[in-house]
């Protein structure tokens, strides 16, 4: 399924803050996970920090390694759901549930619309 102009750039604006949105989840949790300070600073570092770094690897547009398309989906999944297990680490289950729906909901629509570019183009 090939989206409008229109709704294909709104769909990868709306993946971009779910991004964002994900690392801040994964800071706020890793600042919420401890007492000390110390612990709290790398927890809300290093948690979206790798999530960047893995996103970067095998899921950007530009992406440092070329996976098939499960593989980006795999990791997807991986930072998005450890993104919503945040939230409900954080005590936040109405926030994972929404979170999780639309990061599911963006990424199929972008995935259609991917295949459908691909299938045109060959």
């Amino acid at each position: 399924m090939k989206l409008p102009a229109p709704l294909h750039v709104l769909n990868e604006g709306l993946a971009f803050l779910l991004e964002l949105a994900a690392l801040a989840a994964l800071a706020w949790w890793g600042w919420d996970s401890a007492e000390n300070v110390a612990l709290r600073l790398l927890l809300a570092v290093a948690a979206p920090a790798v999530a960047a770094v893995v996103w970067g690897l095998f899921a950007a547009p530009k992406a440092r390694f070329r996976v098939p398309l499960a593989g980006v989906l795999a990791v997807k999944a991986l930072v998005f759901g450890a993104a919503a297990l945040a939230l409900l680490g954080v005590d936040r289950p109405v926030w994972a549930v929404v979170f999780a729906a639309v990061a599911l909901v963006n990424t199929a629509l972008a995935t259609a619309d991917r295949q459908a570019a691909m299938h045109r183009d060959a």
